[in-house]
């Protein structure tokens, strides 16, 4: 009994000899999964890293800091040579403009406004109802109709002939609640005569060419879907 349990006890203790060894080995050696050893906060990854606020959670996006400085920039660049003097009340009405609308462009509207322009002319003078309610503000509008049917009621009717418009000049330009009002200078040069029922002319001349002033103010509101400006005002010019 005491032969075995010799050989039995020197067995267990080879195998645990055994065991251990192998345990040191593989305890001893760095397998790549290990955490890292705790370091203090570096203060370097702290400090505010590009794209980001002074110390904050907050990502801006690239160029966020310069979006002032570059409107600004662009207004200054702004030419209105031609259009507005720089730095006057008319040059800051279109830049408030521009501030809304960034597709707002002066000499396109200068050109839209010289077709509105013949066009109310000649609808007027035909009595065209339907052309001139999409082109005119209600108060407007109501002026023209009573002008209107108190020539239908005379049994009057007008004609008119664009010769040519020689000029078209923003004078004042006024932005309040998102609604602009841009007023405009016309001189153009017509052929306008007042006929009778009998076909007489009562006013004007079918032959003479005159020379016509205007002030027509035009407003829309600003931001909206609709395109159109409405004329809102009318004023003889000097």
């Amino acid at each position: 009994m005491q032969d075995s349990f010799d050989v039995t006890t020197i067995i267990f203790l080879a195998l645990a000899v055994f065991v251990i060894w192998r345990l040191r080995s593989v305890l001893g050696q760095k397998t790549g999964a290990e955490r890292a050893p705790f370091k203090p906060v570096d203060r370097s990854r702290t400090e505010p890293q590009p794209g980001r606020g002074d110390g904050d959670n907050v990502v801006r996006l690239p160029g966020a800091d310069r979006v002032q400085p570059e409107r600004a920039a662009e207004a200054q660049a702004r030419d209105w040579r031609g259009i507005a003097e720089p730095g006057s009340a008319v040059a800051r009405g279109l830049e408030a403009i521009v501030q809304a609308e960034s597709g707002f462009e002066p000499r396109a509207f200068i050109e839209g406004a010289k077709g509105a322009y013949e066009a109310i002319m000649i609808a007027f003078a035909k009595g065209d109802r339907k052309t001139l309610k999409s082109l005119l503000s209600r108060e407007v509008g109501d002026a023209f109709e009573r002008a209107i049917a108190e020539r239908e009621k005379n049994r009057q009717t007008v004609e008119t002939t664009f010769v040519s418009i020689d000029k078209a000049e923003i004078v004042a330009v006024d932005v309040r609640n998102r609604v602009a009002q841009v007023t405009v200078r016309f001189l153009s040069n017509l052929i306008t005569a007042t006929r009778n029922a009998d076909g007489v002319v009562v006013d004007g001349s079918a032959e003479a060419v005159v020379e016509v002033p205007d002030v027509w103010t035009f407003a829309r509101t600003l931001g909206t879907r609709d395109p159109n400006w409405q004329l809102v005002a009318t004023e003889a010019g000097a």
